[in-house]
């Protein structure tokens, strides 16, 4: 395949409820950048283009793309990467399922998704979709730290229009549930490796060794940790906390994140599943493997396989008769917390249930007090204390609080994220060794068939790297600073013993606080309440926690934050915030061809992507395109002109309609390029004049279905059609485009 011209600024093009914004968006920011000199791209890393990409010989060549995700992979590491990325889907296996499904429907000659490989082949068509499912593509783009914060003209409105928040009781049931020991947490051992080596993972069990992993290479400098949860304790835990929540009536929830932690999560999810249904996998567990059935998949996976057999299904009612509620995905189409474990991810679901004073919806479709169910303790304090909090305190008010920006520990794959790889269900009881190439045995664990062993590692450079960033970060706001580190940890002590040295190096020692994460949960609370500000400092799968924690409860979404990544080469990668709603508003959209979803995090995203073009080419005009954006996203929230939640009322393509109309009389009022101001006075003149037959064609094709041909896969003409109804604005924004 021919090499392709790299654009200027790259847009992703990823999956639902963002992607068919960007149908919408992407014309107009195309049409807006090409007077500057600025050429506008895309790369698709959505799950259906990652799926038509792992198989090209099963294609046709019309049907063949390139592999988009390890071309911007590579391009990451460069100095002038400039990438504005989208949510996508981590994928849960249901879903790299349903959408492999979906693509042989529209004529792919993919492979099955081989649930039990045998042959060869089977064996090579699991490997490819493996790589494809949960977060394989973070990891991959992520070659820099994460600065994220709400952008100040979001805080203010969010101050000035302050969200419904649900009221806490001190006597509210509602409690976070994690296991008392021989979990990730307490089994966790840490090391730094001195020297660049090379590992293997083995298995030593009576019948003799087995090699689970060969290769695992570590730079010197390298903190590897190794753990295991133990699936005995797990059950035990999971049985004990059914029989609580049925004693407390409170709903039975679990909160896991089987996209991200894509081995170990959908593994916790099945026992969860099975100790659920216990009596009935106890009473018929041939009948269910013969059916295939995979616990792991959910419960809606389970009842579709066996829904011809009655004498099952009658005993799943019985079980579910005798436990306590579940917490519901969807209540009126009878979806539970545990149908698909892709369902409840944590880092969404538990910031809504505090945000609505620990509620959650039940079968009966009110709202109840919860048993949210972590198994792990490495990260469950942050929300056991939050909710700790909200009972002594009442409710946060947004009106008056301050905010909680992050600067988080990610670049190349750091922490839990980057341990796929290295992630395995034991297959039998043994001692499971980290050896180094040097023989050096740098950790082990007893443990017995059926735990999950992980390991994961963080480079040296990235954490020095994260330590300067916050650095920079207090220096320029002055905020109280935290790092979020628990010296009882494993992993975490490691850090400190590296954080610390920096932090004196530099001066600064005294400018930081180094607290547990309940601890740091509790202070940075206590900050906020006060209307004061604080930066947390944390690794990875803290800074993907707190930043949807500490926004969905200051903003009441997470979809509005300024994420801007630092690359480490130099580049920038701007994400757009976060997509946990998406299903619900395409399902909108099919259903009533309303969108909901807001793009202001788009917004900000662009107007940090123009100011760094302007950076790295030293084009002024980009600087000025940039600042106009920010002109025209503080507008939109002065004029409250973000998208309803109502069919009838204005969506996302409003939203963008008087985004680009605010654009182009910022760019028409601006002094700094004269060029520009000409380009733009005739569009904003049209825009302002058009503005009553637009939003007409706009509202007109409201409250009927939308035809987009597909869910993971969908045709680009539909969409275009359905995402660009009105042809007035589309004829001035082709016409500047064509310019």
């Amino acid at each position: 395949m021919t090499e392709r011209t790299i654009p200027d600024i790259i847009y992703t093009t990823v999956d639902e409820a963002p992607q068919l914004a960007a149908g919408s968006l992407l014309p107009i920011v195309r049409a807006f950048a090409a007077p500057a000199g600025i050429s506008i791209g895309t790369r698709d890393i959505s799950l259906a283009g990652r799926i038509i990409a792992a198989f090209p010989e099963h294609l046709t060549e019309a049907q063949r793309q390139p592999d988009d995700l390890a071309e911007l992979g590579e391009l990451v590491k460069t100095p002038t990467a400039n990438v504005v990325k989208l949510p996508n889907i981590s994928a849960s296996v249901p879903q790299l399922v349903a959408a492999i499904k979906e693509l042989q429907g529209q004529g792919y000659a993919l492979p099955d998704y081989p649930e039990d490989p045998q042959t060869d082949t089977e064996k090579e068509a699991r490997r490819r979709y493996d790589a494809i499912k949960g977060s394989a593509v973070n990891p991959v783009l992520r070659e820099g730290n994460s600065d994220r914060r709400a952008a100040v003209a979001v805080k203010k409105y969010a101050q000035s229009n302050p969200h419904r928040m649900g009221d806490w009781s001190a006597d509210s049931k509602t409690r976070v549930a994690s296991m008392p020991g021989n979990d990730f947490f307490s089994n966790e051992k840490s090391a730094v490796v001195p020297n660049a080596s090379t590992a293997k993972i083995v298995l030593e069990t009576a019948k003799g060794e087995v090699v689970l992993k060969e290769g695992v290479k570590y730079p010197a400098g390298t903190v590897v940790d190794a753990t295991f949860l133990s699936a005995a304790a797990l059950s035990s835990f999971i049985a004990e906390e059914i029989a609580r929540t049925k004693a407390e009536g409170t709903l039975f929830s679990l909160h896991l994140k089987a996209t991200m932690m894509k081995v170990s999560d959908p593994i916790i999810f099945g026992h969860a599943v099975r100790a659920w249904l216990a009596p009935v996998f106890e009473k018929f567990g041939d009948r269910l493997a013969a059916l295939d059935v995979n616990p792991n998949s959910g419960l809606g996976d389970l009842l579709a396989r066996v829904k011809d057999d009655a004498e099952i299904m009658a005993a799943i009612d019985a079980v579910t008769a005798e436990r306590p509620p579940l917490y519901m995905v969807n209540s009126d189409k009878g979806i539970t917390n545990l149908h698909v474990p892709s369902d409840v991810i944590i880092d969404a679901s538990m910031p809504a249930l505090i945000r609505a004073g620990g509620k959650g919806w039940g079968p009966d479709g009110a709202e109840h007090d919860c048993a949210c169910v972590i198994p792990d303790n490495s990260y469950a304090p942050v929300y056991d204390e939050a909710i700790n909090f909200f009972k002594a305190n009442g409710k946060l008010n947004p009106a008056t609080a301050g905010t909680v920006q992050n600067i988080g520990l990610m670049a190349q794959k750091a922490e839990e994220y980057g341990s796929h790889p290295t992630t395995f269900e034991l297959p039998e009881a043994g001692v499971v060794k980290l050896v180094l190439d040097d023989g050096t045995v740098l950790h082990q664990h007893k443990a017995d068939k059926g735990d999950i062993w992980r390991s994961a590692s963080t480079r040296k450079a990235p954490i020095e790297d994260w330590v300067n960033l916050a650095i920079e970060r207090q220096k320029l706001t002055g905020y109280r600073s935290i790092f979020w580190l628990d010296e009882n940890r494993a992993h975490d002590a490691q850090l400190i013993a590296m954080v610390k040295p920096i932090l004196a190096a530099k001066g600064v020692a005294d400018k930081f606080e180094i607290m547990a994460p309940r601890d740091a949960t509790r202070a940075s609370l206590e900050t906020i309440t006060k209307g004061e500000n604080c930066i947390a400092i944390s690794g990875n799968v803290l800074r993907d926690y707190l930043t949807d924690l500490f926004p969905i409860l200051e903003l009441a979404t997470s979809a509005k934050m300024l994420s801007i990544v630092k690359l480490m080469q130099g580049g920038g990668l701007f994400e757009t915030g976060a997509g946990g709603s998406a299903p619900k508003h395409v399902q909108q959209l099919v259903e009533e061809n309303h969108l909901r979803w807001d793009s202001l995090g788009e917004f900000c995203a662009l107007g940090e992507s123009f100011m760094f073009q302007s950076q790295i080419s030293g084009n002024a005009k980009a600087a000025v395109l940039g600042r106009a954006v920010n002109a025209a996203t503080q507008a939109i929230l002065d004029n409250d002109r973000s998208p309803r939640p109502k069919a009838g009322q204005a969506d996302n393509r409003d939203s963008h309609y008087y985004f680009a109309l605010y654009w182009a009389q910022a760019l028409a009022s601006q002094t700094e390029d004269a060029g520009l101001a000409a380009t733009f006075a005739p569009v904003a003149k049209a825009l302002e004049a058009e503005q009553a037959t637009i939003l007409a064609e706009l509202a007109a094709v409201q409250g009927k279905p939308a035809d987009l041909g597909g869910y993971y896969h969908t045709d680009a003409a539909k969409t275009a059609a359905v995402m660009r109804p009105s042809a007035t604005l589309n004829r001035i924004i082709d016409a500047l485009a064509a310019a």
